[in-house]
């Protein structure tokens, strides 16, 4: 679905916008996409920071934008509109990219972009309650025209599968014991907003534990965005397709800020990565060659000047893989 007939979101400022390692990811994505007509997908495009850079260092690149948020793709749109003959803005989620690829015709791409985890736009804007430190409404969907919200989850979720989404996204220590708490305040009346949930948070978890690790609800508020956007199932199944999706000398990078986040994303670059002859054979089989390379060691962190600069970089990790080959 096209986003230009979305209303108009809240006022956010592009230019406060700080895209996380931008260098970089357009030094990884260079060597794929420079001087030739070559297409590129940005998977999360937020709010369009590395995709006009993409674009203005790339002129002869068509850019596929994908958001399951209609406020980041208005805001892109208007970012963007100085491209617009070169770009397709797309209302989906990353998993979609197989079918928004057929349906614009590309049997494949040059280049893949996925900047995960909330947005600059949704943490900016109080009402969105992606955010521990202002009071919303308990909502946090990335997309507001669908799916439950985080109120939905902490009103109505039984103590054990509330308890385990704490545990599985947030990896929270003190899973149960908030799980708990939160049923014990839900009995009197629901949990309306972030203010008050960030409160419950902080007082289940004990006083020692409370004086280090950063705000106290920061791993409950990230377990409920995960499960309330159904990030990491949808990320499992993008992956590999992106990958596939690549042309042979085509690049992806990922920036992951979570560990969740990217150990999924580095499974799948091993899988691909690897060679796979049988052991017991003295040569290797090109069908069993690997299909990736790798393009950095692990995975790479921000500096500590860019993360002086850019706050939001501390937590990030790169990963970025290059194309050798199709599977046989």
């Amino acid at each position: 679905m096209d986003a230009r007939d979305e209303p108009t979101p809240p006022t956010v400022s592009s230019a406060a916008h700080v895209p996380v390692l931008l260098q970089r990811v357009l030094g990884l994505l260079a060597p794929a996409l420079a001087d030739r007509p070559a297409v590129a997908v940005d998977a999360t495009l937020g709010l369009g920071g590395h995709a006009e850079a993409l674009l203005r260092a790339h002129p002869q690149l068509t850019l596929v934008g994908l958001d399951r948020d209609q406020d980041a793709l208005a805001r892109s749109r208007d970012r963007l509109a100085p491209f617009a003959d070169r770009v397709h803005l797309v209302h989906a989620v990353y998993d979609a990219m197989p079918d928004v690829l057929d349906s614009l015709g590309l049997p494949g791409v040059d280049g893949v972009l996925f900047d995960l985890g909330v947005s600059s736009l949704q943490l900016d804007v109080a009402e969105r309650g992606f955010a521990y430190a202002q009071d919303a409404p308990l909502d946090m969907r990335m997309d507001r025209s669908r799916g439950i919200t985080a109120g939905e989850v902490v009103n109505t979720y039984p103590v054990r599968d509330l308890a385990r989404v704490l545990r599985d996204y947030g990896e929270e220590h003190f899973a149960l014991r908030i799980a708990q708490a939160i049923e014990r305040a839900r009995r009197t009346a629901p949990l309306e907003s972030t203010a008050q949930l960030a409160e419950l948070v902080r007082a289940a978890i004990p006083a020692a534990t409370r004086r280090h690790g950063g705000h106290p609800a920061k791993r409950t508020f990230q377990a409920l965005r995960v499960e309330v956007n159904g990030e990491l199932d949808a990320l499992r199944s993008a992956v590999p397709s992106a990958l596939n999706a690549l042309n042979v000398g085509g690049r992806i990078v990922v920036l992951s800020y979570q560990s969740l986040e990217d150990r999924i994303v580095k499974q799948a670059f091993a899988a691909l990565a690897t060679d796979h002859t049988p052991v017991d054979l003295p040569v290797q089989l090109a069908e069993h060659s690997p299909q990736l390379r790798l393009l950095v060691r692990g995975s790479e962190q921000a500096s500590d000047t860019e993360i002086a600069d850019n706050p939001r970089a501390s937590s990030v990790r790169l990963r970025a893989a290059e194309r050798i080959r199709k599977s046989a």
